[in-house]
Order: structure tokens, then C-alpha cells, then sequence
């Protein structure tokens, strides 16, 4: 199936995302180096001396430059299109900390970049084609269709029983708690961010969309979700080790997302069981090659590039992993032999 000039936009404007945030997770720990080299205080102990390095700067202008376009990429395209391309920024990642960092790559890591490009080039082939928006109140509509009312309904549910049962109880043993808060608001701060995004290409276009109460609830709603995912997943980074983490909450957010996506916007209506079975196969395997990176990343033990984890759809919460390893790297260090045998046993328990 051939791309529409909308996902063609959308995919450019993904694929510009996904390079311009894995990019920047390697300029900005360059700049944090160099900030701990002259200040000789870590960020993660404390240290604020990289706010004064221009390269750290750097990072994060082209970071702040890679959220934008990946906003403006949902007015676009699908979410079943650019939500799964989000992983080609591990993969921008992996290889310039190859070259540039000088970590090495394992070999089923680079089997697992070639299946996140495999399964990214299937999911292009075969995306959905949306039908044209013309203003908010459609996508109200859509958002209040009895079908996807029941999702947030039962998003708002699960929510509310992992956050008051299930976090108290085992939110610090087991990482599928938090995992899914994130996950399952982020489904919804995807759908809100679509709705936005929609509403502000429409009133630059001449149609001004800020006059319906509409489009300011979509963006409440943006705010909210986003500070649950920010707070949640910053706990589970700050519980369980990033390589733990990522995948699972990488598989849970693009699952739920494009099933939000695919109730809400109807993504799959008018295309045939062998499109749609295409598009699931390419989803599993960049999948597969994601996870697959992850496990090989730290197979090295390397412990510059340990904290890093570029799926976060907030800019908040890269920021937050952006300087995660420096702390694990001054507590390994500075650590007496049993802290570091203790450090070593819970690895050990949570792979």
C-alpha cells in the first residue's frame, strides 16, 4: 500500500525524531563528562557544573527539536505508524556510543538493530491510511464513541487499582506495577497529544481550533498523563535497573497505544486481514529487536552507557535518565566490597 502524502510527512518528521533524540542522548553525556571533569562533582551525586557546558546544551536543544517533531509527526500519521518507529532512536544510539563512546556493540545487538529496521520498513509498507480531519469536534466524536469510552473506562479503572492497591503493596518488587501506570496513561496522553496536534495544524492552516472547549480539555488531559507518567516511570527507573525497565514498558506503551489508536481513530477499518496481519508481524518483530538490544546492551557492563533508555514519549522523563548513570557509576566506585556484592546480588535477582 502506498504512503499518502500525510503518513509520508508523519514518517519523515518520525524518522527525524527518532534521529535527532538518539543523538542526543550521546551529545548530552559528552557534556556531562565533560562537567564532571572540570567540576569533579557527578550530576548524579549532585553536581550542577554541566548547566555551564555548552554541549550539554547542545543535547538538549536537539532533544527539546526531536519532541517536537515527533508531536507534530502524530498530526500526521497514524499511531500505529509513528509510535513503533520510536525505536529507531535506540538504535541512532547504540551506534554513535559505538563510534563515538567506543562501546561496543554486541553482535545480537546489531542483529537486534537490523530487526527494529526489518520491522520498521514492514510497518511503513503496510500503514493505515487516516481519513482527512477537518476539525476538532471530529475527533471529539471519536473520543466519545461508546467503544473507546469504554477503554478509558477501563484505563481509568486499572489506574486507580495499581496506584492505590498493588503500588503500596509490591510497586518496589515487581516492575510490571509502575510499568503499567506508564503505559496505560500513556496510551491516553498519545491520543491527546493526536487531538492537539490535529487542533494546531488546522489553526495554522486558517481554521482556528482554539475556540472550541474541545481542544483545551485534550490538552488537560496532555498535562495530566504525562506527570503520571513522568512520576511513575521515574520510579521505576529510581527501583529497577533501566535494562528491566525499558522493554517492558516499551512493549506495554506500544501495545496500548495502538490499540487505543486502532478504537479511537479506526486505523484498520478498510484494510484487509493480510495488511493487518503484516502490520502486527512487523510491530512483534521490532519488538523483538528492541528487547533484543536491550538484554545485549549491557552485556558489555559498560557503565557509561548503562543509563540511558530513549522510548520515553516525555521530554521530562529522558531528562530524568539522562543523568542516572552517572550516580550508578559514583556508587560502584565509591562503594565498600559488600555494598558493591549487595549491588551485584540484586542485578542478579532482577535479570
Amino acid at each position: 500500500m502506498g504512503l499518502s502524502n500525510e503518513n509520508l510527512i508523519g514518517l519523515i518528521l518520525a524518522l527525524a525524531s527518532s534521529g535527532f533524540i538518539g543523538s542526543s542522548f550521546i551529545i548530552k553525556k559528552q557534556g556531562l563528562k565533560r562537567a564532571a571533569a572540570v567540576s569533579g562533582v557527578r550530576a548524579g551525586v549532585g553536581g550542577y557544573y554541566y548547566l555551564l557546558e555548552p554541549l550539554w546544551w547542545v543535547g538538549m536543544v536537539t532533544m527539546i527539536v526531536g519532541e517536537v517533531a515527533n508531536f507534530v509527526a502524530y498530526a500526521f500519521a497514524p499511531a500505529v505508524l509513528v509510535t513503533p518507529l520510536g525505536a529507531l532512536s535506540i538504535i541512532v544510539s547504540a551506534t554513535l556510543a559505538h563510534f563515538i563512546l567506543k562501546e561496543k556493540l554486541h553482535q545480537l545487538g546489531i542483529l537486534g538493530c537490523v530487526m527494529c529496521i526489518a520491522g520498521s520498513v514492514i510497518i511503513v509498507i503496510h500503514a493505515p491510511r487516516e481519513q482527512p480531519i477537518k476539525s476538532v469536534l471530529e475527533i471529539w466524536d471519536m473520543a466519545t464513541q461508546p467503544a473507546f469510552l469504554a477503554y478509558v473506562g477501563s484505563v481509568i479503572v486499572l489506574v486507580f487499582i495499581l496506584v492505590f492497591h498493588f503500588a503500596p503493596r509490591c510497586g518496589h518488587t515487581n516492575v510490571l506495577v509502575y510499568a503499567a501506570i506508564c503505559s496505560l496513561m500513556g496510551s491516553l496522553s498519545v491520543m491527546s497529544v493526536k487531538a492537539v496536534g490535529t487542533s494546531l495544524k488546522l489553526t495554522f492552516e486558517g481554521e482556528n481550533q482554539l475556540t472550541y472547549p474541545e481542544t483545551w480539555f485534550f490538552m488537560l488531559v496532555v498535562a495530566i498523563c504525562v506527570i503520571m507518567q513522568m512520576n511513575y516511570l521515574n520510579k521505576a527507573l529510581d527501583t529497577f535497573n533501566t535494562a528491566v525497565v525499558s522493554p517492558i514498558y516499551y512493549v506495554m506503551f506500544t501495545t496500548l497505544t495502538i490499540l487505543a489508536s486502532v478504537i479511537m481513530f479506526k486505523d484498520w477499518d478498510g484494510q484487509s486481514g493480510g495488511t493487518i496481519v503484516s502490520e502486527i508481524c512487523g510491530f512483534i518483530v521490532v519488538l523483538s529487536g528492541t528487547i533484543l538490544l536491550h538484554v545485549t546492551k549491557d552485556y558489555e557492563r559498560s557503565p557509561s552507557f548503562r543509563g540511558t533508555a530513549p522510548l520515553s514519549p516525555s521530554l521530562s522523563v529522558r531528562l530524568y535518565n539522562g543523568n542516572e548513570d552517572f550516580s550508578v557509576k559514583h556508587d560502584e566506585d565509591n562503594g565498600s566490597p559488600s555494598e558493591t556484592e549487595s549491588m551485584c546480588s540484586r542485578r542478579q535477582e532482577l535479570y
